[in-house]
């Protein structure tokens, strides 16, 4: 069994973990239980670490894997059952809530050959600012040969609750403009660069411009083509059957100050999502588990 280490890092003001096993390191920062970078030995990064993310306390950090709860995007954009679990004098934060929170590492431990380092908010049990409904809230990162992430949401109060949620996971890639994402080819989705048209994929996905779609049941088996790094990125997904893909390209990066102008040449959002038509409705009492895993395949 490789030994694991952990070493607590900062980051400016955020609080880190670099965890290093079985030929993989992994950063995470408390804020978020946000993993900022996944790497394996001798290839190039599958999670994209911005250069130019900042990390401030209590601000959401433009890297990794943020994770989106209890709502995706534009609260107002959410369905009304959603929209409705909001009771908030402030205007609704975009992706949520919990992004720039201080979650808890509670636990890192052996199983098997694999690594597991698990987090949880014990904010959202007892009801988060402006939005009062008690929900355990866990994310779990498995290591091994893969990278496995799962969100669960747990009902602690007497009445239904409906969320949205992704995992927001910024892939690193050698050239947006050269990669293609495959597994969309007859998906419908939303073109919301197009006043959220619902339109038809044909064919795999390639990039020539701001791309901000929502794939709507889509399959659990994704991947990126991408034939400069001569890799291909395996997605699996769990509990989802919306995938929303992002990259904001030249015009909107640059007015982005934390990011590069060029940094949008180097990442892919594939956001694992519960998005729509997609969202969860939890009974009390009831769990949901969003999850994704991802790997790198030569070519």
């Amino acid at each position: 069994m490789p030994t694991p280490t952990v070493e607590a890092v900062k980051l400016d003001e955020l609080n880190c973990w670099r965890i290093r096993h079985a030929g993989a390191e992994l950063l995470v920062a408390q804020q978020g239980a946000h993993i900022l970078s996944y790497q394996r030995a001798g290839q190039p990064p599958l999670v994209w670490l911005n250069d130019r993310a900042t990390f401030t306390t209590g601000k959401a950090i433009r890297a990794g894997v943020p994770v989106c709860w209890p709502w995706f995007g534009n609260l107002a954009r959410n369905p009304h059952s959603v929209q409705a679990m909001y009771s908030g004098e402030q205007p609704a934060s975009a992706h949520g809530l919990v992004r720039a929170m201080d979650w808890s590492l509670s636990g890192i431990e052996s199983e098997g050959q694999a690594l597991k380092i698990d987090f949880a908010l014990p904010q959202a049990a007892t009801g988060l600012p402006g939005w009062p409904h008690r929900v355990e809230l866990k994310l779990s990162i498995r290591l091994d040969e893969q990278l496995h992430i799962d969100l669960t949401s747990h009902n602690l109060g007497a009445d239904a609750v409906t969320l949205s949620q992704a995992l927001h996971t910024y892939f690193a890639v050698s050239d947006v403009r050269n990669v293609q994402v495959q597994g969309v080819d007859g998906l419908r989705y939303i073109e919301t660069l197009d006043d959220w048209k619902t339109l038809t994929q044909r064919g795999d996905l390639h990039f020539a411009g701001e791309t901000d779609r929502i794939y709507l049941d889509a399959p659990p088996h994704l991947s990126i083509l991408d034939p400069h790094w001569q890799r291909r990125i395996q997605l699996t997904s769990r509990g989802s059957r919306s995938a929303v893909v992002w990259n904001p390209w030249s015009e909107r990066a640059a007015h982005l100050a934390d990011m590069a102008d060029d940094g949008w040449q180097r990442m892919l959002c594939i956001e694992t999502a519960n998005v729509l038509d997609d969202v969860v409705t939890l009974a009390p009492g009831a769990s949901h588990t969003l999850g994704v895993s991802v790997m790198g395949i030569a070519l």
